[in-house]
């Protein structure tokens, strides 16, 4: 995952940057949850990396999920939730794609 992906995508370590990606990712997560953002949640997930300043360890990798790490356990209990899958717009995903540098 590159740390870079997620600072452009407004996630820093002096928190979300307004007008970014990241502001319009925690508004609509804030949405759908009745006014707060969840932990576990893309949001909470990717500005804890962001605040870290690094992305690596976390097991988001450019070529998917690694096996055992924090990722891995995010996808797991998604799964289990979701009958089986991996929803579209879940942290699992939310958190790839802005890894990636591609748009979610």
């Amino acid at each position: 995952m590159s740390d870079q992906n997620v600072h452009n995508a407004g996630f820093t370590p002096s928190g979300i940057t307004g007008g970014s990606l990241a502001s319009s990712l925690m508004s609509q997560e804030a949405r759908a949850s009745g006014g707060g953002v969840p932990s576990g949640g893309p949001t909470s997930t990717l500005q804890e990396l962001g605040a870290r300043g690094t992305t690596h360890s976390s097991g988001y990798t450019s070529s998917g999920i690694s096996g055992g790490s924090r990722a891995s356990s995010t996808m797991s209990q998604e799964a289990t939730a979701h009958g089986g899958g991996v929803p579209r717009g879940g942290t699992t995903a939310t958190v790839s794609s802005i890894g990636k540098g591609e748009s979610s």
